[in-house]
């Protein structure tokens, strides 16, 4: 031990490079202790309630202090750092200067995550439609993004920035069932009433299928509407309620398959869009 002692007094430099790889590996080693104990931690102070955006931010805001903390750490530990890191973390104008362009993005982010977290257009488990036309169930929010669960393994990761400035539909809107909205065309001799009732009671029959419209006890199946005459067709429409544990995508195929085997049974037209050609020699 001597020995390298001695090695280390005589060679500086190896001697705080050595420091400095061992500071990264303690820092790295309490980081991932306390990130085992917040894993520990969280789920028992919600235990028995649902995981909300306002518990997920902060658990995830905690981890940012504490790898910023163990950064800091290791470049205040050695020498070879030192000045750096008093640079970067005391130096107001550094900060300033990092925080105006190189982190632009991540503080805009950062910032529409809490916004998002304290005013909760959303939860947790919640499925909604961006205007952008994605949709899918909310697993996540980080601090720079949410995430959503899109058809099997597929995931949306979307920036909470550009998240916060769209336009979007919550379809779990403070209920613990999901809802999906249908649209069907018609040919236009239909009987509206009488297609109506096929299709409303098509997503009656469905398993999958739950009256959602209402409150408590109170709850039925929804109404099918007659929206509009469209360019080729007549235009009808409804909500189907379905429950979380059952996948969106898996619903959404039971319903239409049922819907369009109960039109064509009852031999109601379900109409294409054509063109008229004609040809002049």
């Amino acid at each position: 031990m001597q020995a390298i002692s001695d090695f280390f007094k005589e060679n500086k430099l190896l001697g705080e490079v050595a420091w400095l790889i061992l500071s990264i590996v303690i820092a790295m080693v309490v980081v991932i202790v306390l990130f085992k104990i917040l894993e520990r931690v969280f789920p028992k102070l919600q235990q028995g309630k649902k995981k909300n955006l306002t518990s997920r931010m902060i658990e995830n805001a905690v981890r940012v202090v504490i790898i910023f903390v163990a950064v800091q750490w290791v470049m205040m530990s050695s020498n070879l750092t030192k000045g750096f890191g008093q640079t970067l973390f005391r130096g107001t104008a550094v900060v300033a200067a990092i925080a105006g362009f190189a982190a632009q993005n991540v503080l805009a982010d950062m910032l529409c995550g809490a916004i998002i977290s304290l005013t909760k257009p959303f939860e947790i488990g919640d499925r909604i439609v961006l205007e952008s036309g994605i949709a899918g169930i909310v697993k996540d929010l980080t601090p720079r993004h949410v995430v959503l669960q899109g058809i099997d393994t597929q995931q949306y990761v979307i920036p909470n920035s550009r998240l916060n400035t769209q336009r979007l539909t919550n379809m779990s809107w403070h209920t613990d069932i999901r809802s999906v909205d249908f649209r069907f065309n018609v040919g236009y001799g239909s009987d509206t009433d009488e297609t109506r009732r096929i299709i409303r009671q098509a997503i009656m029959d469905s398993p999958l299928s739950v009256p959602g419209k209402g409150r408590g006890q109170n709850r039925d199946y929804a109404d099918v509407y007659f929206l509009e005459i469209g360019e080729y067709s007549l235009v009808l429409g409804t909500t189907a309620y379905y429950k979380p544990s059952v996948t969106t995508e898996v619903f959404k195929t039971d319903i239409n398959t049922r819907v369009k085997k109960a039109l064509d049974e009852n031999q109601i037209e379900i109409p294409y869009k054509y063109v008229t050609v004609e040809m002049k020699s």
